[in-house]
């Protein structure tokens, strides 16, 4: 238990040092944006790919992910069986508040969690290909559809299946995708070829989490009149109380999952609602409010819940 606080502890720490910086503009007013690029475009894709490349598949695919996968969509199925009864939304909005409750943010504060928390990222890769090659080919496929219906282009040129190739190539999947190849061989690259992208990986962690304390700076969420309160308030509740018990329910009672392996599925449900989501809504024009500060509500909660978990699971 004191090893988990203490990877809290450097977690809350570095989060406040990114709200210091963006508050004092020591940095400059673009420096949330261009860390963001260097996390996003650089250290993250070499940290994912140098971690994978020297792990075997059988270490990648296991329960862990079937949990994950699971009870994901579990809650966006709750979600949208919900909302359509309740608040009688339409199609396009009920994918949004379905990913709102259902996607985590596996990369910018799952990779921090898993290193600091855990120990390792045995469930972010997974994870992470399980979001953006299902769950999300899911929802743009509805969001497309309804798009077309309304007389809109969609997502633009290329419509679903050019929002999907450009989900792909992001460089975060692309060197999670290459990490899995080299797993995948009988052979490891040599150390003097891994350890350049060791080195520039081990920015991903400190400058996600700065990146993440320098997003919540100013943020203004719930503004009345405006924001869609009940979908909100769904979204996150489900996300941040629904989606880890029900991890630890199947972790545990299906699965058979105890101590460590158990904590690792429900921490990682536990996870906030991923920036994926807006930029999916923000693409087609559907709930972006919803998903806006569905990620900023969850993302604060997400902390005093993670360590409820770690204290009665760890």
């Amino acid at each position: 238990m004191a090893g988990v606080l203490n990877g809290f502890a450097v977690i809350v720490a570095l989060v406040a040092l990114g709200w210091i910086l963006a508050r004092t503009l020591v940095l400059g007013t673009d420096a949330h944006l261009v860390l963001n690029r260097l996390v996003f475009y650089v250290a993250t894709p070499a940290l994912l790919f140098d971690s994978l490349a020297r792990t075997t598949l059988d270490q990648v695919f296991t329960g862990v992910f079937v949990v994950s996968a699971v009870s994901a969509i579990i809650v966006a199925v709750l979600y949208v069986a919900i909302a359509r009864l309740w608040l009688k939304r339409p199609a396009a909005d009920l994918v949004v508040g379905a990913l709102s409750a259902g996607y985590v943010n596996s990369a910018n504060l799952g990779i921090p969690i898993a290193l600091y928390v855990l120990g390792d990222l045995g469930f972010v890769m997974p994870l992470l290909l399980f979001q953006v090659v299902v769950l999300q080919p899911v929802a743009i496929a509805v969001l497309e559809r309804a798009a077309r219906a309304e007389g809109s282009d969609g997502g633009g040129d290329g419509g679903a299946l050019g929002a999907l190739l450009q989900s792909v190539r992001t460089p975060i999947v692309l060197a999670a995708l290459a990490g899995v190849v080299v797993a995948a061989l009988p052979w490891t690259p040599p150390e003097t070829l891994l350890e350049p992208v060791h080195l520039v990986g081990q920015i991903s962690v400190p400058g996600a989490l700065l990146v993440f304390g320098m997003s919540l700076y100013g943020v203004k969420v719930l503004e009345a009149g405006a924001s869609p309160r009940r979908e909100i308030f769904l979204a996150s509740a489900l996300k941040l109380v629904a989606h880890p018990v029900l991890a630890y329910a199947i972790g545990a009672g299906l699965m058979g999952m105890q101590g460590h392996e158990l904590l690792t599925v429900v921490v990682a449900a536990a996870l906030p609602t991923a920036q994926n989501v807006l930029v999916v809504a923000t693409r087609y024009g559907h709930g972006t409010l919803l998903a806006r500060d569905s990620a900023v509500l969850t993302t604060l909660g997400s902390l005093p819940v993670l360590l409820l978990v770690s204290a009665l699971l760890a």
